[in-house]
């Protein structure tokens, strides 16, 4: 047994042999090559999962997940779906009897590029470039799914020597919404049970700086249409008693937010706010906000991005400027997206914006109002024996111990894995950093961080055994 003097350890949790991370990190070493070349033939694959793209590339991706995951050992691997759903890959070895099982989630599908001539490379053909891998789900999620991939190839023999159980889930259709998740776990609840669910879907707080995700913002969103008349009509002779739509849509806009630019919704939670906070040049830097423009809202920003509300037109339907006639717009249309602070309800949310949208109808305009998506927020228990592994597998990996963080953007299917399992303690974690630019243009992976991701997750796994006592016949 080693001395207590050559363990890493993170305050508070269990530590891990030093002499176990090097060992490890030289296997990882001499893995990486490979996994990362199987990252890039992944990244190639545009596997979108949104209307009017080409499914069969979602379906070759499943079938690419699909066999590295036989690679692995995993003796069950098989692509599945449910009615209307994009194909997912769920691969198993079920745990030996009194043994835990972990469940390893990620996604395969990706967003669209955008404009593919604003990437400064192509964004399917994956390029290395100052030790980060650039392209359409480089991070978002290919990078997960091969982290899984990448911790099995370290110890799973050893998991299964052990008799520890290991699922895992890549499902299809994530940045399409998931629509078909609850109805997908729910026919899948036996193969998917577990006691500890690791869902590789979040960000890192800094590049070198690890972090474990405790709280998630919900999302609500609805399309809102101000109309002001049945046509279109000529502005100068019509103008003055009509405001045209797009005027008024603006004027109800604007009622938003108040003047320092925080939400203006009565009856939306704030939750408390995080124990960190970030440097203001570090977040005008990470969200590209220019020097001298002045941030909305108030509080920390760390407040701002992960427990208070936060309100966005995201989409208008307007005439293009280019067509446009000399008339007054007679009907106009937006659409709202709402991020909820954990612990408020999405349909009271929901109730909320609509009843002040309705109070806040300009005159002589009329509305109406089509109810989106709503999804849970969500907030972890600090102190689990699952969080307490991770946290220690972090801190042996990177060196340093994570940073319990929120995220503002919203991972709804997390509410549906605790109420279908609800005995499975669920960590969430991730590949990014600050600068991935997920969704976004010039997406990338921070290699150096990809790696100790890989390490952090196979130190978890092999460290799983001492799980004991659940009982995972019915979600943990």
């Amino acid at each position: 047994m080693s001395d207590p003097a050559d363990r890493v350890s993170a305050p508070s949790c269990p530590s891990v042999p030093a002499q176990d991370v090097s060992i490890l990190r030289e296997r990882l070493d001499a893995l990486l090559p490979t996994v990362l070349e199987d990252l890039a033939d992944l990244v190639r694959i545009p596997s979108i999962a949104f209307p009017g793209h080409d499914r069969s590339q979602v379906r070759r991706s499943a079938e690419a997940v699909a066999a590295l995951l036989e690679g692995t050992g995993l003796p069950e691997v098989r692509i599945t779906s449910v009615e209307d759903g994009a194909p997912a890959v769920i691969a198993r070895r079920p745990a030996a009897p009194g043994m835990p099982t972990v469940l390893l989630y990620a996604h395969h599908d990706v967003q669209p590029t955008g404009d593919p001539a604003a990437w400064t490379s192509d964004p399917f053909e994956p390029t290395e470039r100052e030790g980060r891998l650039y392209g359409r789900g480089a991070a978002d999620d290919k990078a997960g799914v091969m982290a899984h991939v990448a911790a099995l190839r370290l110890v799973g023999e050893e998991l299964a020597t052990i008799g520890v159980g290991v699922t895992v889930f890549v499902e299809g259709e994530e940045e399409a919404g998931s629509p078909t998740f609850r109805p997908f776990i729910e026919a899948h609840r036996e193969e998917l049970a577990a006691d500890l669910i690791v869902v590789a879907d979040s960000a890192n707080w800094a590049v070198g700086a690890p972090a474990l995700t405790t709280s998630l913002r919900g999302v609500v969103d609805l399309t809102v249409t101000v109309r002001v008349l049945e046509h279109a009509v000529h502005s100068g002779m019509f103008g003055g008693p009509v405001l045209d739509a797009l005027t008024q849509l603006g004027r109800l806009v604007a009622t938003l937010h108040d003047e320092d630019g925080s939400v203006a919704v009565p009856g939306l939670v704030q939750a408390p706010p995080p124990e960190v906070d970030m440097p203001e040049a570090d977040f005008r830097r990470d969200a590209g906000v220019p020097t001298g423009l002045e941030l909305a809202g108030t509080g920390s920003l760390t407040a701002r991005l992960w427990t208070k509300p936060a309100l966005s037109v995201i989409g208008i339907d307007a005439p293009d400027v280019r067509q446009a006639s000399n008339t007054l717009v007679p009907a106009a249309r937006a659409k709202l997206s709402l991020r909820i602070a954990p612990g408020q309800d999405p349909a009271a949310a929901m109730d909320a914006l609509v009843a002040h949208l309705e109070a806040h109808t300009p005159r002589g305009a009329r509305l109406e109002i089509a109810r989106g998506e709503q999804g849970k927020p969500f907030l972890a228990p600090a102190d689990t024996p699952g969080m307490r592994l991770a946290r220690a597998s972090f801190a042996a990996s990177w060196g340093v111990p994570p940073v319990d963080t929120g995220l503002g953007g919203s991972i709804p299917f997390i509410a549906d894995l605790l109420e279908v399992f609800p005995r499975a303690d669920v960590l969430v974690t991730g590949v990014e950093d600050p600068d991935s630019r997920a969704h976004g243009v010039d997406e990338s992976l921070h290699l150096g961080d990809f790696a100790h991701v890989c390490l952090a997750e196979a130190l978890l796994l092999r460290g799983a055994g001492e799980l004991r006592g659940a009982d995972g016949t019915d979600g943990a």
